[in-house]
């Protein structure tokens, strides 16, 4: 599955294989214990993230993942938000800090 990420003026696609979604479910699972705890996004600490909430904590993590060139937790954040979000094709990810402006399409 291909994802297209814009920030800013920048685009790129990702491209996140089937298999990869498939053998990262239990990982996703963790995650989604850990959010159960509650969840800081941007200022605001959101005691019970709903499915979009956790998926702007992941497009976040996916950031800062590309700009610090973590292949590994680019495709890992990229993967849960497709797999949280089915049909997402495009995520436009908020770079003034805001992580809730983020967008999914």
């Amino acid at each position: 599955m291909q994802l297209n990420i814009i920030i800013d003026d920048y685009s790129m696609d990702l491209e996140i294989p089937d298999d990869f979604i498939n053998a990262s479910r239990e990982s996703f699972e963790r995650l989604d214990q850990n959010m159960d705890e509650g969840i800081q996004l941007g200022q605001n600490w959101i005691s019970q993230p709903d499915r979009i909430e956790r998926c702007r904590l992941a497009a976040d993590k996916l950031l800062a993942a590309l700009e610090s060139h973590n292949e590994g937790l680019a495709m890992l954040s990229a993967g849960y938000i497709i797999s949280k979000m089915p049909g997402t094709k495009q995520v436009i990810i908020d770079n003034s800090g805001e992580p809730s402006a983020t967008e999914f399409n």
